[in-house]
């Protein structure tokens, strides 16, 4: 969930129920000092609604909806119940993490600001984490992506905690593997690290004493990179591998239509070419793909109505019609994303296998 604006403000699109709204829609939250304001569009420049913070309490996970997963929950002092539901887990624990970091500091009479992580934890002043994850990424000097094969699972394009840690200490970024273990519990913390495999999780989950794990059996990924995670068998399903072989050129988040209950989904999308493959994902951090969407021959529009002829209250849909002429609808947050997946799978259509 990365800021946007000022240190001051955390904002994104998440899907909202409240005493304003009593279906599920996708708003955009901005999380202010003493409040939290949601507006219909990012565009938009008077919100449909403010919760004050000051006295309400926030529940998490909350539970009021079986289906629902990442739902968190926040209380005013006149007992009007807001729900948010976030795309994944980690968006959602940032967004707890903030608000009641909020919540707090209006209780102290203290100032809240976003940009906890380095008086938390006392980074350097010198440490710029976004320029650190960069040099990490270079492909010559940076830290190598390895495959890497533990509880009969193969890691594709990770790192291991104690790779990381040497990297650091070997460019002199750190004095100490202690201090790099605490860059490296702010990679993980910012988003520029996620973890793989259950060791990682455990530790990032607060299991472990410390987030990150110094360890050659704690994997972790780029978020950006072509992370993948396959099982052995015996007998090697090379159709399904040769999916994941493709070269990833997009990924993020989408609503998604069911096929049989036409309801809508938030799903993890990621975009391949050569072969051209859109697998989705569910958000939560599964490793397997919930479905997968071949490209080759496909074609890909914008939709301004439903497939019943109706004109669609929803924004920014569009349709990818396979060669097999399966209909998949999608729904993006704002119409530059639309645009931007539309154009991105047109040309992994024409290019890949």
């Amino acid at each position: 969930m990365p800021p946007i604006g000022t240190d001051t403000v955390v904002c994104n699109f998440v899907l909202t129920q409240g005493s304003v709204f009593n279906t599920w829609k996708p708003m955009w939250v901005v999380l202010l000092e003493d409040g939290i304001e949601f507006y219909k569009k990012k565009s938009d420049n008077s919100p449909k609604g403010m919760i004050p913070l000051k006295g309400s309490t926030l529940t998490s996970p909350c539970q009021d909806f079986g289906k629902r997963m990442f739902v968190l929950k926040i209380t005013t002092t006149k007992q009007q119940d807001h729900f948010f539901q976030a795309a994944f887990l980690e968006e959602r624990d940032a967004w707890v993490r903030d608000i009641k970091k909020a919540i707090k500091c209006i209780e102290g009479g203290q100032k809240f600001a976003r940009k906890s992580t380095r008086r938390s934890i006392r980074l350097p002043e010198t440490i710029d984490l976004g320029a650190l994850y960069l040099s990490m990424k270079d492909p010559e000097k940076g830290v190598k992506e390895l495959n890497l094969e533990k509880d009969k699972k193969v890691f594709n394009h990770c790192l291991t905690g104690s790779g990381v840690i040497d990297w650091l200490v070997s460019n002199k970024l750190v004095r100490n593997r202690q201090e790099g273990l605490m860059i490296s519990a702010s990679l993980l913390s910012e988003g520029y690290l996620q973890p793989a495999g259950d060791l990682s999780k455990n530790a990032a989950d607060g299991i472990a004493e410390n987030p990150f794990l110094d360890s050659p059996d704690a994997f972790y990924y780029f978020p950006d990179s072509g992370f993948f995670c396959e099982e052995n068998s015996s007998d090697d399903d090379v159709i399904l591998r040769e999916e994941f072989r493709g070269v990833i050129i997009k990924q993020g988040c989408l609503l998604k239509q069911g096929h049989r209950r036409k309801n809508w989904k938030v799903r993890k999308f990621i975009l391949r070419e050569d072969p051209a493959y859109l697998h989705y994902y569910d958000p939560a951090g599964g490793e397997d793909p919930l479905g997968a969407v071949h490209l080759r021959g496909c074609v890909v529009t914008s939709v301004e109505s439903s497939h019943d002829g109706k004109k669609s209250d929803e924004e920014n849909l569009f349709e990818i019609i396979t060669a097999d002429e399966v209909h998949y609808y999608l729904q993006a947050a704002t119409s530059k994303e639309r645009t931007e997946w539309i154009k991105a799978i047109q040309v992994a259509s024409r290019t890949g296998k």
